[in-house]
């Protein structure tokens, strides 16, 4: 008998989310990170002020390729906090929550800074004012990173921003950014390991999936897919197990059950931590049983 969600109980953190709005890397708190100093930071934030009143001076007198250039010969100011946005995620990429399999890792600019093109190919300026605003970049595998390029499609309709006129969360954009709380409850997963909109998406909602997954070879990339199949089998069988070992503890006096039982919770536990690889395919899979016992072990 297949398995229904009411689209309430889907809703969840199904994909990696970061809390980037309240991290910086002053941070003391943060697994696996050196925190930089307070003038550390204030120093990388103020190069970063001088270099978009640099750009928008440029931008002003129409040297366009002066200021994309400007913006290239930096790469190394956004690289510096390359560690510090891989440990924010437990060094997983932030879209396919992978740390190997989606190649070797970039700074990723959520916004493309030189120039943004639309689905049907067409092009627009970038924005170029958000190259080295923290706030927009994002840990990205360089397979999903290089088929991305300046893609960043709106709806059409949605106000569009401009440095003079800024307006980025008024955007209706396409992509999904695994910053945005919202954003990540709109990811499911088959078990065959494909990416899916969540049930009860709405059209928008579905498109928006559809073609964030197209553009970042969510899917296409074949080794990612089939780790997420092995994450989904892996957990299925530790779910019956669990379901074993709880039907022959129910009457007590079952202790080789119990600790059967308490060790297959380990291991669930384990596999949708938010530290481990995968765990939002894991989550995914112990959410479709619709089981509140079961759903109690996920962190």
């Amino acid at each position: 008998m297949p398995i229904t969600l009411s689209e309430k109980s889907c809703r969840g953190h199904t994909l990696i989310w970061i809390n980037l709005v309240n991290r910086q890397p002053i941070d003391t708190d943060i697994p696996g990170w050196e925190p930089w100093t307070q003038a550390e930071w204030d120093t990388w934030l103020a190069k970063s002020r001088q270099l978009v009143d640099d750009l928008a001076a440029l931008d002003a007198a129409g040297r366009v390729d002066e200021r994309n250039a400007l913006i290239d010969a930096n790469r190394a100011h956004w690289g510096a906090l390359k560690e510090w946005l891989l440990a924010l995620s437990a060094g997983k990429c932030w879209f396919s929550e992978v740390r190997e399999l989606y190649s070797h890792y970039d700074v990723e600019h959520f916004r493309p800074k030189k120039e943004a093109r639309a689905l049907d190919g067409s092009k627009r300026d970038g924005y170029w004012w958000l190259a080295f605003d923290y706030m927009n970049f994002r840990a990205c595998g360089n397979v999903g990173n290089r088929k991305k390029g300046g893609w960043f499609p709106l709806k059409q309709g949605s106000l569009c921003s401009t440095f003079g006129a800024p307006c980025e969360e008024s955007e209706s954009r396409y992509l999904i950014d695994p910053v945005d709380d919202d954003d990540v409850g709109l990811i499911a997963y088959d078990e065959e390991g494909k990416v899916v909109p969540v049930p009860g998406a709405s059209d928008w909602e579905q498109e928006r999936v559809t073609e964030t997954v197209k553009r970042l070879k969510l899917n296409e990339h074949v080794a990612l897919a089939e780790a997420r199949r092995k994450v989904w089998q892996k957990l299925d069988l530790l779910i019956d197990d669990y379901k074993r070992a709880k039907s022959r503890c129910c009457t007590g006096n079952n202790p080789a059950s119990k600790a059967k039982l308490a060790e297959v919770c380990v291991r669930i536990r384990e596999m949708t931590d938010p530290a481990a690889e995968l765990s939002s395919v894991a989550r995914w899979c112990l959410i479709l049983r619709n089981d509140p016992l079961l759903s109690r072990l996920v962190s």
